[in-house]
């Protein structure tokens, strides 16, 4: 038992979890941007298409 007190109380201690948490956070950010981004630039690229196709 005292093992498992002492693996928390580093763990706690470290700067690796806090660390690996920013990463996570940064990472959904730049994946939700990137979503976004293919989204908004594929309707933008549907509406094109569909306005050439009219006009053909």
């Amino acid at each position: 038992m005292k093992s498992l007190a002492k693996k928390m109380q580093r763990f706690l201690v470290s700067e690796d979890g806090p660390t690996a948490v920013e990463y996570a956070v940064m990472l959904a950010l730049i994946v939700i941007v990137c979503l976004t981004a293919i989204s908004s630039v594929g309707t933008a690229t549907s509406t094109t298409f569909s306005n050439i196709a009219g006009s053909l």
